[in-house]
């Protein structure tokens, strides 16, 4: 089904959102001719020279291998089928030097501070601590790829690099989650605006963006993803709310006063 006319953010800015809410991933590595079973990774933190880097169970033997890492964007509310999109970062792994990986994690915990981080060994670390489960490696990128509902699509280093995760990815569970359990009359206002051949199953949100609000309709012979968008981008809690007051077509929210 195609998603009703509107702005919708872009491929890189949807794989920039999925990699800062995905609070894990997975780390495939080659081995002969396939990649053997992937290993856990908290880190994953796309660098400025266009690598990610990530972290592995200390002791494995990855150094130039070939890798796939793979992060999942899970639904937030319980959903048929909760995986909302993959991304998979296909390059090499090199393992960072020795004398760089305590400025690497440095600059990592000033964009994200992952508690994991405090768990990467580093020249300071005793090497068989508790405190340093992880070795820090940096995968060097060949290909991007995400892939939803809408289908697969790559993505260059240099538009990943400029593009920015959405505003509200890091409190878009904890919204939706809210709007579902407290405010079940905005979820319905919100569905009603949506074309009636489009509601013609169980509809449930699925996302929110500065863009606008993502459903999921379950129906019997399949699900469908479509997009409610706002009348222009919003970028902070104010304009986010307006924003959903003017799609349940309060007059309020079109900046109208209400009489004394």
């Amino acid at each position: 089904m195609p998603p009703l006319p509107g702005a919708a953010p872009t491929t890189a800015e949807r794989i920039r959102s999925a990699c800062a809410r995905a609070g894990g991933a997975l780390l495939a590595l080659e081995k002969g001719k396939a990649y053997e079973v992937a290993v856990a990774t908290p880190v994953h933190h796309l660098l400025p020279d266009g690598s990610f880097a990530v972290a592995v169970p200390a002791g494995r033997g990855v150094c130039g291998a070939r890798a796939v890492l793979e992060l999942t964007d899970y639904a937030p509310l319980p959903l048929r089928e909760p995986v909302r999109s993959l991304v998979w970062v296909r390059g090499r792994v090199r393992r960072v030097p020795r004398c760089a990986v305590t400025g690497l994690l440095d600059l990592i915990a000033s964009e994200d501070p992952n508690p994991a981080l405090l768990q990467v060994h580093t020249p300071s670390s005793q090497p068989c601590g508790d405190d340093a489960r992880y070795a820090l490696l940096r995968l060097e990128i060949a290909s991007v790829v995400v892939a939803d509902a809408t289908g697969a699509e790559a993505v260059g280093v240099t538009d990943l690099l400029a593009a920015r995760p959405d505003p509200f990815c890091e409190i878009e569970s904890t919204l939706l989650r809210h709007l579902d359990t407290a405010h079940n009359d905005v979820i319905a206002r919100l569905v009603s605006r949506l074309p009636a051949p489009v509601r013609r199953g169980r509809v449930r949100p699925l996302g929110l963006d500065r863009y606008g609000v993502r459903f999921r309709v379950e129906a019997d012979d399949g699900d469908r993803d479509v997009r409610l968008p706002f009348h222009q981008p919003v970028h902070d809690m104010p304009g986010l709310s307006r924003a959903i007051r003017v799609l349940m077509g309060c007059p309020f929210g079109n900046g109208l006063r209400a009489r004394r």
